[in-house]
């Protein structure tokens, strides 16, 4: 399966493609403030890079739970610098994570290749328009609520379903702007209006989501989830279950797997292609 983004064609047949996560934001769960700078954030881009991350997602708003949201000039000082340099040194395609069209647009004019929005177009009624007219690759994501109010006890009479529905109503929003098919992937939104039961509930059910034949973004990358299952332990400690989580996704299903530890997750990955397959050789993983 061939993801088409702009210029590039992702190739997520053979193996996972991994997104780095790049939060240029004070208050984002994990990392917040780390890489407000515009330098430091493109030396952690260009450092992902190197590690071998296949796509580098920039977001200039934190979407964590209870986020309050910025303004469209902060998000666009944030963001425009570090998307502006990064495209411009590499070659590979760098994703905006917003849910706001006017700052799509502005990213894509400066560089972007993909548009990440968490609300799978229900947020802004011209971000479809956007895409379709710059062709960028779209990830269209599964949110129950808003940032501010998602985690204020979801419940679903089927999980699945529901969410299935949001995403092929999301997907036919982009057709009737259109948006070809091959340029969707879709994600079930871990963390993004549901329970822990219902996040580890989509990850043993990614499988359920290929029907709509679109690669499957998954994002399971220190959240919250990971910390409830290990007694609380803060976002900077939950790695080895990020990896887990990962891993699983993988086996279930995922095409791409967003992180902020792209060196470790690699690793980790490359062990699980070489065990599923029987081949070690060459790499399927090379920094880049």
């Amino acid at each position: 399966m061939i993801w088409q983004c702009g210029k590039y064609k992702l190739d997520v047949s053979h193996k996972p493609l991994l997104m780095g996560i790049l939060n240029v934001t004070p208050d984002s769960f994990s990392d917040g403030g780390r890489y407000l700078d515009p330098k430091t954030a493109v030396e952690q881009g260009l450092r992902m890079a190197e590690e071998g991350a296949d796509i580098i997602d920039i977001g200039g708003e934190s979407t964590r739970p209870g986020a309050q949201k910025v303004s469209l000039d902060q998000e666009l000082q944030r963001v425009l610098p570090v998307i502006e340099r990064l495209a411009s040194k590499l070659k590979l395609p760098v994703s905006i994570d917003t849910y706001k069209s006017k700052v799509a647009e502005k990213a894509l004019q400066a560089g972007a290749s993909i548009v990440n929005d968490i609300s799978g177009l229900n947020f802004d009624p011209e971000m479809a328009g956007t895409v379709s007219a710059y062709k960028a690759g779209l990830v269209l994501m599964h949110i129950k609520g808003t940032p501010e109010n998602m985690q204020t006890a979801p419940k679903y009479d089927d999980l699945l379903d529901e969410v299935g529905s949001y995403l092929k109503s999301s997907i036919k929003s982009a057709a009737e702007a259109g948006i070809k098919h091959d340029i969707m992937a879709l994600d079930p939104g871990i963390g993004f209006g549901k329970t822990v039961e219902q996040n580890l509930s989509l990850i043993r059910n990614l499988e359920y989501f290929k029907k709509f034949n679109c690669p499957l973004v998954v994002g399971v990358s220190r959240k919250s989830f990971i910390g409830k299952l290990n007694n609380d332990i803060p976002a900077g400690e939950r790695l080895p279950g990020s990896l887990a989580a990962a891993l699983l996704a993988v086996q279930n299903g995922a095409s791409v797997i967003r992180c902020h530890d792209v060196r470790e997750t690699i690793q980790a990955l490359t062990v699980y292609q070489a065990v599923k397959t029987g081949n070690f050789s060459p790499p399927f993983y090379t920094s880049g």
